[in-house]
């Protein structure tokens, strides 16, 4: 089918980092005294706000989060993020590719708005968003729930059922899939491991592809009838 929108989520799908802030988030909550490896942090919140750390936080310990914890967390990744960040291989080419079939494109991530918008500067990609950036505390629930991509579809006009969601976990492709969307899963973030591919199809990927060189959308048709099938990155 052709699509009327691409919805791209950020970390681990535009930007290579996931591995950051999972390294990060792991090193503030065990310093906090809940003690949390790199695996799972990724296990338990790959794809999902920061609300969703609060919460899991309370449910494990009986406690609040320490009044510091945010503050600090999203500091440390900042810092990491300046000094380590990089852009997912051949994503610029991608989104130059879907500029020029003249195919709309966002992002709705769950990362907060400030650091969405330092990771896509420091990588090079913010132009190519204006104001399509959609962040999880623009809707009631975030990820796995739909509410974030149903928002970004509204918002652009788009009907669900022809929108195209690119995630990399299974909290994201939930909500896609909940959205009523089509959803491609991108494994091609350093932070993959073995298994992730399938933990992706077990929550509904329709797709899966681990290079930006393999991906290709139908031709943006909403005013015309025709359909082709159009490489946007090269191979």
């Amino acid at each position: 089918m052709a699509f009327d929108l691409v919805i791209f989520d950020c970390d681990g799908v535009l930007v290579d980092s996931e591995v950051i802030s999972c390294a990060s988030l792991a090193d503030q909550l065990t310093a906090a005294g809940l003690p949390t490896s790199h695996e799972e942090v990724m296990a338990r919140f790959l794809g999902r706000s920061t609300a969703a750390i609060a919460e899991d936080f309370r449910a494990r310990t009986g406690s609040e989060l320490p009044e510091e914890f945010l503050p600090r967390f999203r500091l440390d990744v900042a810092e990491r993020m300046r000094r380590e960040l990089l852009p997912i291989p051949d994503i610029q080419e991608v989104l130059e590719g879907l500029r020029s079939l003249g195919l709309p494109f966002c992002v709705a991530s769950s990362s907060e708005r400030p650091r969405l918008d330092l990771a896509l500067t420091l990588t090079g990609l913010i132009d190519f968003f204006d104001a399509r950036i959609f962040n999880a505390a623009m809707v009631a629930r975030g990820k796995p729930a739909p509410d974030l991509f149903l928002h970004a579809a509204q918002t652009l006009g788009a009907d669900p059922a022809r929108c195209l969601v690119i995630e990399d976990s299974p909290a994201g492709v939930l909500a896609g899939k909940a959205a009523g969307m089509t959803v491609w899963g991108f494994t091609g973030g350093s932070h993959q491991r073995a298994g992730s591919a399938e933990t992706l199809v077990k929550a509904g990927a329709d797709r899966l592809f681990n290079r930006m060189q393999e991906f290709d959308v139908p031709e943006f048709t909403r005013n015309h009838g025709q359909q082709r099938h159009r490489q946007v990155a090269p191979r």
